[in-house]
């Protein structure tokens, strides 16, 4: 990456933990050779400033980490343009599907081949599941076999989240293996997110006892359910009267997600206000295109998605033993 910093210009730390969520150049030391220093320039999104360690989400949503004491000059930098004739990145649904995991990531994960087996103390299917993707490495029959006891383990139901078009889906039916949850992603381009209108919306990089007390989904795994929706490359959770929103900013790509409006509040634009808010900041991080994840049988979500230019990119399904 180019330096961000001029040629013999004073170099000093310029930001603090006070800066996350701000679009920073920072150097860092690398290593001396024969006496001579060497150094490597970040730029990207000041993710978290804890314990020693920055850690800086670049454009590509890549995760940089670098030790405090390595640092020579950091400074916060404008945001990313935002580009208005970005059109949809054209993906698998493999990869459209990896990059919604990282977004709702499980607490614990464990490789099977190319399946990955994700726990989360029970929060959300998605977080609880196989993330079904390539070859598991062994026979189909020995994979479910271990899936299972995997999960038994656990406590956990066994659970495979497959793309629609996997062809793991038709091995997995039969077998007995039932049909639940039918979902969609659904994909946009952001730009035009960003000129939503709308009320305040308070931005923060944590959920605050408002935002928690609204999300209806945490039952009694409240703990387990802030380990997941604070996960994520660049978490951002919003909040309005009567409205909050969550978005996870990962390179190009903005996930939407956990937008929900109270009854008595319903009709009034505040979904849009939430989601207009949260695009700003995501198009400041550079991404281009949006996407999110809704039941296929929620026609309300549905016509909404419609009107703010979502598409269907692909739907997935999730599978269960035979009771």
């Amino acid at each position: 990456m180019p330096a961000d910093f001029s040629a013999g210009a004073r170099l000093e730390v310029r930001i603090t933990p006070a800066d996350v969520g701000k679009r920073v150049s920072v150097r860092q030391l690398s290593e001396v050779v024969d006496g001579r220093p060497t150094f490597t320039d970040t730029v990207g999104v000041l993710a978290s400033w804890d314990k020693g360690v920055v850690q800086i989400t670049r454009r590509t949503g890549e995760s940089v980490r670098i030790a405090e004491s390595a640092l020579v000059a950091g400074k916060v930098v404008p945001p990313a343009p935002v580009r208005r004739g970005a059109a949809v990145p054209v993906v698998t649904d493999e990869a459209m599907d990896a990059v919604a995991a990282r977004a709702w990531p499980a607490t614990e994960t464990a490789p099977l081949g190319d399946w990955t087996l994700r726990y989360a103390g029970g929060f959300t299917r998605r977080a609880n599941s196989v993330l079904v993707g390539g070859d598991p490495g062994m026979p189909v029959d020995e994979a479910l076999a271990e899936v299972v006891r995997w999960y038994r383990v656990r406590g956990a139901t066994p659970y495979l989240q497959l793309s629609d078009s996997s062809p793991y889906a038709a091995q997995a039916a039969a077998r007995g293996w039932p049909r639940e949850a039918d979902t969609l992603i659904r994909t946009a381009p952001l730009a035009p997110l960003t000129l939503l209108p709308g009320d305040p919306v308070t931005l923060s990089r944590t959920p605050d006892a408002d935002w928690l007390a609204a999300y209806h989904r945490t039952g009694d795994l409240a703990d387990a359910a802030l380990k997941v929706v604070t996960g994520g490359p660049s978490v951002w959770f919003a909040t309005m009267p009567g409205a909050i929103g969550r978005a996870v900013v990962d390179g190009r790509w903005a996930l939407f997600g956990a937008v929900e409006v109270i009854p008595s509040h319903r009709r009034r634009g505040l979904a849009s206000a939430v989601m207009g808010a949260l695009a700003r900041r995501a198009a400041e991080e550079g991404a281009t295109a949006a996407y999110l994840q809704v039941e296929a049988d929620n026609e309300g979500a549905r016509a909404l998605y419609d009107r703010l230019g979502f598409s269907d990119h692909h739907g997935y399904h999730y599978r269960r033993p035979p009771a």
